[in-house]
């Protein structure tokens, strides 16, 4: 199923560790309706200026969520969230993508994972927060602080 011109839902429900684990990772409508909103208002604009996308996560069932110890509260699981990684594909960092998110697009969530390992980014129609954070490791824990420049 094409979602927008770039993007279709196999792209955002690919998972090895749903097939590993035996899981159903298929969203309903509503989530289906979430993906396409995140990608014509966020992840259209990126492939426009950078090319194509690699998505390292998409839609999370909630069994996959809990099987791969995502947070009970992902955005993933409502098809708002994907996680970016571009570091060296076609000379584009993550560092850039994450800038060029932060300074020109409407986005609910915007994660630098661990020093740009990859991109969090979410997208919730009409309660977009355009909350800016850095992933940390604390303790062998994540832990997450306002990004600052």
């Amino acid at each position: 199923m094409r979602l927008t011109a770039h993007f279709t839902l196999a792209e955002f429900t690919r998972s090895e560790s749903a097939k590993r684990h035996g899981v159903s990772n298929q969203p309903t409508p509503e989530h289906i309706q979430n993906i396409k909103i995140l990608c014509e208002r966020v992840l259209e604009p990126i492939r426009m200026k950078f090319g194509p996308l690699i998505l390292s996560s998409g839609y999370r069932s909630k069994v996959l969520n809990h099987y791969i110890g995502g947070s009970l509260k992902s955005q993933h699981c409502e098809g708002k969230a994907a996680d970016l990684d571009m570091d060296g594909v076609d000379g584009v960092t993550n560092k850039e993508i994450f800038e060029y998110i932060k300074n020109e697009l409407e986005f609910d969530q915007l994660i630098n994972e661990f020093n740009y390992s990859w991109i969090h980014v979410s997208y919730n129609l009409g309660k977009n927060r355009k909350q800016v954070l850095d992933a940390l490791k604390v303790n062998n824990k994540t832990v997450y602080a306002i990004h600052r420049d």
